[in-house]
């Protein structure tokens, strides 16, 4: 599979959180489910993360996603700030 050529769920999930990020600088969803939709890497930069700690950039993201992850066996969350 290409870097261009996400799967739908790839696609959905990452327009979710552009939405829902809109500082972001960098989101990146990978399906690490083979394709089936079930389970999802997820790594957001952002500027809303700042001053946050870790549990708290994560519990933004999945609150973010409610409703999508309703559908997931799995998420693995890597969140981060930009580098000053």
């Amino acid at each position: 599979r290409g870097f261009s050529s996400q799967t739908e769920g790839e696609s959905r999930l990452a327009r979710v959180l552009r939405e829902k990020f809109p500082r972001a600088s960098a989101i990146k969803v990978v399906d690490i489910s083979g394709g089936c939709g079930a389970m999802y890497e997820i790594h957001i930069e952002s500027e809303e993360f700042r001053e946050k700690r870790t549990v708290q950039q994560h519990q933004m993201v999945n609150q973010a996603l409610s409703e999508e992850i309703k559908h997931m066996h799995g998420l693995r969350i890597f969140t981060s700030a930009p580098k000053p």
